[in-house]
């Protein structure tokens, strides 16, 4: 057999079809080994609409002798026309002797309840049930049928959409448990295929719509490029390539610059402001570490316009809120981490843990030469005599006072946070043990001076934070 040099980019337009070196199935097989998609004996499931491109690659899957079975997703969005590519997708699985697994979608309703295009909607339910699949039935990973046209159309997509360099990429042939087997072919060649072999197919009519952004460049740009490059399909390809490899350079660096930037930590994550002063350009630097949690260009702009500042500024992303402290950026899920629950928790006498909210858990012990005085600030010791049952669990707020463990005076809550150098994410996380109206612990700091230890404490209450 002849050895692979397939030349992905495309002798398809300007070579005739029996001039051929190497067979489209030569092509997908070394496809799927040049990019390690899957071993020969894993089982694969096939994402097929009953479209040209899907019923392409379910045919090459035959043909090469793949272990595969099929997934259909009818979304409900075409009527009748729906349920006809429902059952054209059925007879294809049972003439090839495969699984199939049909999936009904109420997608308009799901888009309706969440806020997001119809088209959004689609994506996310097809591929939580692919995860789902995944996870239930054993295969390997979910192949879909998209090709080196539909790479084009995203990369003009995001241009047109505002990206950074990972929305030039393309479609990466291997992400994240879902597979793209058919990336080594162009629309065309897919076409003539299907037309050579006679593989049958439906088609879809939304394809020919053009309310929809994928279509106006598929059906207008896509065709105004080829009148001024014919060759603009390999020339943008090529171009994508470079980007992916350049993507992968600067990902290798910023992996070196989140070592200096970034600490993670088990609540959130930090960015050093004084090293992000340090990178030029910091706006650069910023977006890239910061897009991953959705912030996009003029927030992290705002951000590095903001990092010599006051503190206190806050900045939110769909998922993320930043807050910027005095030497820190404060990376947390979204919503302010120190969001109030209402009201307060009563914590009975004889109560030994509390999961909710903070995890507590405690004792009372006698107080003599066997007690083991703990100076852990997870660990607060108090004179169980002065305590006045139900101790009383809230967040702190403005004009809480107390009189700090060794100190005799009273002290604002809040400049006891300033001295000791609280950030504001610690600050708002805070919360108090209060027994009757005195603070007798700054849980996981230090306790109310009048609540300690002394030579007559005749029975200790040992709180442990647990969390």
């Amino acid at each position: 057999m002849l050895k692979h040099v397939t030349d992905y980019y495309c002798k398809i337009f300007t070579i005739p079809h029996f001039l051929y070196f190497c067979t489209m199935i030569e092509q997908f097989r070394q496809h799927i080994a040049d990019f390690r998609l899957f071993e020969p004996g894993d089982p694969v499931l096939l994402a097929i609409s009953g479209g040209v491109d899907s019923m392409v690659m379910a045919e090459l899957f035959h043909r090469a002798g793949y272990n595969f079975a099929i997934a259909h997703c009818n979304f409900g969005l075409r009527g009748a026309e729906s349920n006809q590519d429902e059952r054209f997708v059925a007879s294809i699985a049972d003439s090839y002797g495969v699984k199939l697994f049909v999936k009904h979608f109420k997608t308009r309703e799901y888009a309706g309840f969440n806020k997001i295009s119809v088209q959004m909607a689609a994506r996310t339910l097809r591929y939580e049930w692919f995860d789902e699949l995944l996870a239930t039935e054993g295969f390997k990973t979910v192949a879909t049928a998209h090709h080196l046209d539909d790479q084009i159309e995203t990369f003009f997509i995001n241009i047109l959409r505002g990206t950074g360099i990972s929305g030039l990429h393309g479609i990466l042939a291997n992400r994240r448990g879902i597979v793209h087997p058919m990336m080594f072919a162009y629309r065309r060649q897919i076409e003539e295929f299907a037309g050579d072999e006679a593989i049958g197919f439906r088609e879809d009519s939304s394809n020919r719509s053009s309310k929809y952004l994928r279509n106006k460049i598929r059906h207008d740009l896509m065709p105004l490029l080829g009148e001024i490059n014919p060759e603009f399909r390999k020339t943008i390809t090529f171009t994508i390539d470079r980007m992916r490899e350049t993507e992968q350079l600067l990902d290798n660096y910023l992996a070196v610059v989140r070592e200096r930037v970034m600490v993670e930590n088990p609540d959130n994550i930090t960015f050093r402001i004084s090293e992000l002063l340090k990178l030029s350009p910091a706006d650069v630097y910023l977006f890239e570490l910061l897009q991953p949690y959705g912030f996009n260009r003029s927030v992290t702009d705002e951000i590095v316009r903001g990092l010599q500042d006051i503190p206190g500024k806050q900045y939110f992303s769909q998922t993320h809120r930043l807050l910027k402290d005095r030497e820190l950026l404060i990376l947390t899920e979204s919503g302010p981490a120190g969001s109030q629950p209402a009201g307060e928790v009563l914590i009975e006498e004889g109560t030994t843990e509390i999961k909710k909210p903070v995890q507590l858990r405690f004792s009372v012990l006698r107080n003599d030469e066997n007690l083991n005085i703990s100076k852990s600030g997870a660990v607060a010791m108090l004179d169980a005599g002065k305590i006045n049952w139900p101790l009383r669990l809230r967040k702190w707020k403005e004009g809480d006072t107390f009189v700090p463990y060794g100190m005799t005076n009273n002290k604002k809550l809040s400049d006891y946070f300033i001295d000791n150098k609280f950030s504001i994410v610690e600050k708002e996380n805070a919360w108090l043990l209060i027994s009757g109206n005195e603070i007798a612990w700054l849980i996981g700091h230090r306790i109310g001076n009048r609540f300690r230890i002394d030579p007559g404490t005749e029975h200790v209450l040992r709180i442990e934070l647990l969390d």
